[in-house]
């Protein structure tokens, strides 16, 4: 008998999530000074709290003060003050449901203008065409660099416990650094990294077992995996069945299946695999697929913006459901299915022929909605593509130049205390 959408979900940690409906992450881009959640990410996270979803997942936190997605992204290492976390878990849990941290680090998916580092398994870079020159240039990881990295994922999931988090979210998907480590086109290493997919997980296997001991049995530990990242020869369905089961022996609660990667943005809805296309849960196929062998329950995002898709997800054997863009439209979205009623409003498509820049504009659009919501004011989701992504833009300038002053004294400090 497939679960009703509002009944709890026991997870092996012992947490227990309210309902079967999960915020899933959105890169918010809303730091304050210091590369802080403040008063917008606070209010933002109490609307969705009141929404009515079981399970709040942050967007992603980065793990290290010199490698972010973008500038006005969120840190959270050993040197951040607590205090501003605490108080982002407080808003998320104020209504009732449960919150995760997604904690990140993006590798060499890093815009070319951040100072800082550019990580990947090996020097090879994004691939965007003419866009690629907007991402910086990788290096390929030592393995001291590799060690020092999974370290920092433990420090912060212990910090997001100490803060008040119920739980954590690895990243691994979407082609950030773990993705790139379990990518065979971007993984092209010969040492213990790399070669085969044992060597190629090695990486996120580590970083789950640091995690996982550094933090109360009972805390949630979950990872976001893709079911395939839609590139020829790259990480498909097979590799991730095994990756899924090699993850159950490590104390993990759930896998959130999603897809793709800044080079076939999937999960912006614009695969490159035809099975997906045409879909509103966009890796619905691939899903059912995987969860037949799936030791550990599985969340599905992608596209979900309907009840009777969401009780079709459901009825698949799929445990969660992930929504990201609904919510950024429609924040009491979970609430309304409860009541019987669905959104009177979808997000303004971007059909653009460039699919890169189609993709950063899609994004835009979401974030657009998401700093209205934290503003106070309602969702505009007819809001042109190309007006979301100057003002974007140009609060990336005003971030950048944030970031730059702060980031200096932020790893003087940490370099001091590592002397001390």
């Amino acid at each position: 008998m497939p679960s009703e959408l509002f009944s709890p979900l026991p997870l092996r940690s012992g947490a227990v999530l309210g309902n079967r409906i999960a915020k899933a992450a959105m890169e918010e881009n809303l730091a304050d000074d210091g590369q802080l959640p403040g008063h917008e990410l606070l209010a933002l996270y109490r609307r969705w709290a009141a929404g009515g979803a079981g399970l709040l997942i942050t967007g992603n936190v980065m793990v290290h003060a010199e490698a972010l997605t973008g500038p006005a992204g969120v840190v959270l290492d050993e040197n951040s003050p607590l205090e501003p976390f605490t108080e982002w878990a407080a808003a998320a849990k104020s209504g009732g449901g449960s919150v995760w941290m997604q904690i990140n680090h993006p590798g060499r998916q890093v815009d070319a203008a951040m100072p800082g580092v550019v990580w990947s398994p090996s020097a090879v870079g994004v691939d965007l065409g003419r866009h690629s020159k907007r991402f910086g240039r990788p290096v390929a990881m030592s393995p001291e660099q590799i060690e020092a990295t999974v370290t920092r994922f433990a420090v912060t999931a212990a910090r997001a416990e100490q803060a008040g988090f119920d739980g954590v979210e690895i990243h691994a998907a979407h082609g950030y650094l773990l993705s790139q480590f379990l990518s065979p086109l971007v993984n092209r290493r010969t040492d213990a990294w790399g070669g085969s997919l044992e060597n190629r997980a090695r990486m996120l296997l580590d970083v789950v077992r640091a995690v996982r001991a550094a933090v109360s049995p009972t805390f949630a530990v979950a990872v976001k995996l893709n079911s395939a990242d839609f590139q020829r020869g790259g990480f498909d369905a097979d590799d991730a069945r095994q990756v899924i089961a090699m993850l159950d022996a490590l104390g993990v609660d759930l896998v959130e299946l999603s897809g793709g990667s800044y080079e076939s943005p999937a999960m912006s809805g614009r695969p490159a695999d035809e099975r997906t296309r045409a879909r509103e849960a966009y890796f619905l196929d691939l899903a059912r697929d995987l969860v037949r062998t799936s030791p550990l329950p599985l969340m599905l995002t992608g596209g979900i913006t309907r009840r009777d898709t969401a009780d079709e997800v459901l009825a698949s054997g799929v445990a969660l459901i992930g929504m990201g863009t609904a919510l950024a439209v429609t924040p009491d979205l979970p609430e309304r299915w409860r009541q019987g009623r669905e959104a009177e409003q979808r997000l303004r498509p971007v059909a653009w022929s460039d699919k890169a820049l189609a993709a950063a504009a899609g994004m835009a659009l979401v974030r657009h909605q998401m700093r209205r919501i934290a503003g106070g004011r309602t969702p505009r989701p007819n809001t042109h593509p190309a007006y979301a992504l100057a003002c974007e833009r140009r609060q990336q300038r005003q971030a950048l130049r944030r970031y730059r002053a702060w980031l200096p004294a932020h790893t003087d400090l940490a370099a001091k205390k590592r002397a001390a």
